[in-house]
């Protein structure tokens, strides 16, 4: 699937955007946080999405990278391009 998003935290920090870089983002449904795999089944092409999702659906208590700290709730933007 070709998207494009836009991923925040509760406090509005914006931790990823593909709008930003000025280029959608392909992935398949299981590389992704399990909230966003249940979440996308919901749309299809042409569609568009506001994800919350929760900590146990999305990075845990491991939390991911320097951006997305432990036990934090994800908020996403979701557009779908293309469903491949």
């Amino acid at each position: 699937m070709t998207v494009h998003y836009k991923g925040w935290l509760d406090n509005g920090e914006v931790f990823d955007s593909s709008y930003e870089r000025g280029e959608p983002a392909t992935f398949r449904l299981n590389q992704v946080v399990k909230g966003w795999t249940e979440g996308m089944q919901l749309i299809g092409e042409g569609g568009m999405i506001e994800l919350e999702v929760p900590s146990d659906l999305g990075y845990g208590d491991k939390g991911a990278g320097k951006k997305i700290p432990p036990g934090a709730m994800l908020h996403f933007l979701v557009e779908v391009i293309s469903v491949n």
